[in-house]
């Protein structure tokens, strides 16, 4: 059996190997008996799923392999990738189950999972559970089959827990407020959470049919919430994505900032405060080099880490931090959530802007970035680019360019077939030549 578990969970294309009804069905028994084992007694497992079609098939499939190893099921319906994790832990759930494919097309999907605790699994856990899953699990008996039953205040809970995050007497009155749901997990709880604190709030990207999530909108497409933000001259845009862990901010001129600004005006604010616990930021390999020198220059340390936002809260973890993330809008605030949590961000930038007084503009601009350049080039299944002599030498030709005027990054995805191709330089020249002799190279490689 080819491998489960990938940088996030189970993830690939709806109706395709691994993410088929069968193999759903079978993964729910084998994480059920996981987490119950052989022992008696009520255990409990919370789902929830963002907008995707193919949730309906997924939440059926993973609740009766769930129950047939005598786990209860809790439905929670549609709620963002943070709000299975808070609620895990609140609910006293043995597990957490989030159907989504995150950012991913609406024919994507995937399976991420909580342990008790409100964190993702290790990667431990899920060799183990990928074990069960091709050794096959024995059915409970009869008349201990769980039951599953829907959750009507799931959300609920989630928007008192994200108020709660929120400083005590600070309001949103007088805040202008566009907030991109990306047609997805948030597009109720987001809009609501926001009014329910003052603001203003315009709403775009809340309207999903089960084929439109993450369509021209959200974190990955913030232009639509940038045009809006300028249209009704906003205070600031939100763009969440499919399942709302992650977030890009957009300013009041409508200008986007990514997950490395958010980092570094968090990081340095909360180093005055003395709660930046460790006294540093961990982000991954992606966060550019200005980011690195800005935080260098406020005696800030930064732990880089790899790709995915669980390996950032490993890291975290495992070092005491409190706050982490990533270039792309995971932002990691173990004082109040468990994974990462696109709305929270948000909601402390607007606190963090009524704090100052300082527009959304200045407070995105911590840093000057360097120029960085990303391309991806998709690859088949069977392929292999990355070990083709040529691919390897055009690695080797650039990497001795950018020596001491950059860097470089060449990975595979972990949640796609794409080799993503990435340098940094203050030479825009070289930076280019650099990224588009590597491209050409996979391109050549893949088209064999």
């Amino acid at each position: 059996m080819t491998k489960l578990f990938g940088t996030d969970g189970v993830r690939g294309t709806a109706n395709t190997y691994p993410m088929t009804a069968e193999m759903a069905l079978r993964i729910g028994a084998a994480v059920g008996r996981y987490f119950k084992g052989d022992a008696k007694g009520v255990h409990r497992v919370v789902i929830g799923k963002d907008t995707r079609l193919s949730g309906y098939m997924f939440e059926s499939a993973l609740t009766a392999g769930l129950t047939s190893t005598g786990m209860n099921v809790l439905l929670l319906g549609p709620v963002p990738t943070p709000a299975v994790g808070l609620l895990t832990r609140s609910m006293r759930a043995d597990l957490g189950v989030m159907i989504s494919a995150s950012h991913n097309p609406a024919i994507d999907n995937g399976i991420k999972f909580f342990g008790p605790d409100g964190f993702k699994l290790s990667d431990v856990a899920e060799a183990e559970i990928e074990a069960l899953v091709a050794e096959g699990v024995v059915p409970i008996e009869p008349d201990q089959i769980g039951r599953a039953k829907r959750i009507d205040d799931g959300r609920f809970r989630y928007i008192e827990r994200l108020q709660s995050s929120f400083p005590r007497q600070t309001r949103l009155d007088g805040l202008k407020i566009v907030i991109d749901c990306a047609n997805g997990a948030a597009h109720r709880v987001a809009p609501d959470a926001l009014w329910e604190l003052g603001a203003t709030v315009i709403p775009v990207g809340n309207s999903p049919n089960g084929m439109n999530i993450n369509e021209g909108c959200g974190s990955t497409h913030p232009q639509m919430a940038a045009e809006t933000v300028v249209a009704h001259g906003a205070d600031l845009g939100i763009c969440l994505d499919g399942d709302a862990d992650r977030v890009i901010l957009v300013d009041e001129n409508g200008r986007v900032g990514d997950g490395d600004q958010f980092m570094a005006l968090m990081a340095s604010r909360w180093a005055v405060e003395e709660r930046l616990k460790g006294n540093a930021l961990v982000a991954t390999v992606m966060s550019n080099l200005g980011l690195e020198r800005y935080l260098q220059g406020q005696g800030i340390g930064l732990e880089r880490t790899a790709v995915g936002d669980r390996h950032v809260v490993k890291r975290m973890r495992s070092g005491g931090f409190n706050l982490g993330g990533e270039q792309s809008g995971h932002i990691v605030m173990t004082d109040h959530a468990t994974t990462g949590d696109g709305l929270m961000a948000g909601l402390q930038f607007m606190a963090e802007m009524i704090r100052s007084g300082k527009p959304a503009s200045e407070l995105l601009s911590s840093f000057e970035a360097v120029p960085q350049l990303l391309k991806n080039v998709r690859y088949g299944a069977d392929q292999t680019p990355l070990g083709d002599p040529k691919v390897i030498a055009a690695i080797a030709q650039s990497e001795a360019d950018l020596v001491g005027n950059g860097r470089l990054l060449i990975r595979k995805s972990g949640t796609e077939p794409l080799v993503r191709v990435m340098a940094e330089s203050e030479d825009e020249g070289i930076l280019k030549q650099a990224v588009d002799s590597i491209v050409a190279a996979v391109e050549g490689a893949v088209s064999h």
